[in-house]
């Protein structure tokens, strides 16, 4: 009898460790969408170099910047290592875009990016 209700308490246990985790696992995942300028965190909302903010938003990543999105006064860094995602950013760069991705704090993991329309 002992052993059985031992067993019982592992069984508790173990599925009420999967049912927290698996609502953590769905409040963290919600992709979200953003509007706003393409520029990087260098600069933020102003732009430093002469030139176009597109021109200077390119060259700050080029020195190793990350591609940022500024909405207002937010300035949110955008995290991708899709090709296709930063292809996107470039061409868009000094525009308005609009990005879909899970917001942690000030920062976008990106899953799409396109312009706003």
């Amino acid at each position: 009898m002992i052993a059985m209700s031992s067993g019982l308490s592992k069984f508790g246990v173990v599925l009420a460790s999967l049912t927290l985790g698996a609502g953590l696992m769905f409040a963290a995942g919600k992709a979200e969408t953003f509007t706003g300028e393409v520029g990087d965190v260098m600069c933020g909302a102003k732009h430093e170099m002469a030139g176009s903010n597109a021109d200077c938003t390119r060259e700050c990543i080029k020195q190793g910047s990350k591609y940022a999105l500024v909405s207002g006064d937010k300035v949110y860094t955008l995290e991708t290592k899709d090709k296709a995602a930063l292809d996107q950013l470039d061409s868009l760069a000094g525009k308005q875009a609009t990005v879909t991705g899970t917001a942690n704090g000030t920062t976008i993991e990106v899953t799409a990016v396109k312009a706003a329309k």
